[in-house]
């Protein structure tokens, strides 16, 4: 079995994280990746306390495995939500869009071991100086917001940099991903994209066809000029905002354009307005399975692959 020492600070089986999608990573999806042996996380995205508190009873009526939150701290109930999880009682904090700093100290207290989500060195260094349990270094492959560094570049970088545990994230789909990581330093693997077509999954039918349906060209990023850039499917919606933001259209045309959008693809399904968000292996994504398999796809794909590494070293 693959195990490395983040298992052991988490307690769970696998080291395999599931991203903290907006809209997406729910109760359903989290708790199934728990069972799994992996590390399920719920998105409070910018939801308020009741909705998160409410998701957090649903998971642990599924499970008494090991979870997390991630707290998107550009949310407005950021104070709230950091809040619940102490709460709570959250075991894991996996952070987002920002510096979590504010709260470090406080989740610390409370026994909660904190993960940042960083793009770069300069964040991974400042969040371990406050007290970080381990950090994500997310590669510019991954979907959602994204940073300007590959995971090949950024993931050994931040490795070399702190002393606490990295899990690599972006671009990871298979035991390939996985064990390619593990090389570069890392002690886990963070996957979002291929769990959007998990049956435990909640997010449209329509998003589901569209990654199956997906091939590696097939997502555009867009957001690159007011410093936040986000990846997600080429539909007719990112083509029409990747078109205004090269016209130069104000940035309140555009966040008008953008509200609401990735409830639209994630919730209603709807292709024309939605804002589908997926990574750059959503074209090795080809059939739905279960959580479990996925994980265990992972897992085992990569234990075959380091197994077999003998065979090239002469």
């Amino acid at each position: 079995m693959l195990h490395t020492a983040i298992c052991d600070i988490l307690g769970i089986e696998k080291p395999v994280f599931q991203g903290g999608m907006a809209w997406i990573a729910d109760a359903s999806l989290a708790s199934a990746v728990s069972e799994a042996g992996g590390l399920g996380i719920i998105a409070a995205m910018n939801a308020n306390a009741e909705w998160l508190r409410n998701e957090i009873h649903e998971l642990r009526s599924k499970t008494d495995k090991p979870f997390g939150v991630n707290v998107m701290l550009m949310s407005p109930f950021a104070d709230e939500v950091a809040q619940v999880v102490i709460d709570e009682h959250v075991p894991v904090v996996v952070t987002g869009a920002g510096n979590p700093t504010k709260y470090m100290k406080a989740w610390e207290a409370a026994g909660i071991k904190v993960i940042p989500v960083v793009a770069s060195v300069g964040l991974a260094r400042l969040v371990e100086r406050a007290g970080a349990t381990a950090v994500v270094a997310e590669g510019g492959e991954s979907g959602g917001h994204v940073g300007e560094a590959s995971t090949m570049a950024l993931v050994p970088q931040v490795v070399d940099a702190v002393k606490i545990p990295v899990i690599a994230a972006g671009g990871i789909g298979d035991g390939r991903g996985v064990a390619a990581a593990l090389m570069l330093g890392a002690q886990g693997v963070q996957v979002g994209t291929r769990f959007l077509v998990a049956d435990e999954c909640t997010v449209s039918e329509e998003y589901k066809s569209r990654v199956l349906k997906a091939k590696d060209i097939s997502t555009i990023v867009t957001g690159r000029r007011d410093g936040h850039p986000v990846r997600c499917l080429k539909t007719p919606f990112t083509t029409t905002y990747a078109r205004l933001e090269n016209e130069g259209v104000s940035e309140e045309e555009l966040g008008k354009l953008g509200a609401g959008a990735l409830r639209k693809a994630a919730k209603d399904g709807n292709y024309d307005e939605g804002s589908f968000m997926c990574g750059q292996i959503a074209g090795m994504v080809s059939s739905r399975q279960t959580a479990l398999e996925i994980v265990d796809d992972l897992v085992e794909g990569a234990e075959q692959l380091l197994k077999g590494a003998p065979a090239w070293v002469q």
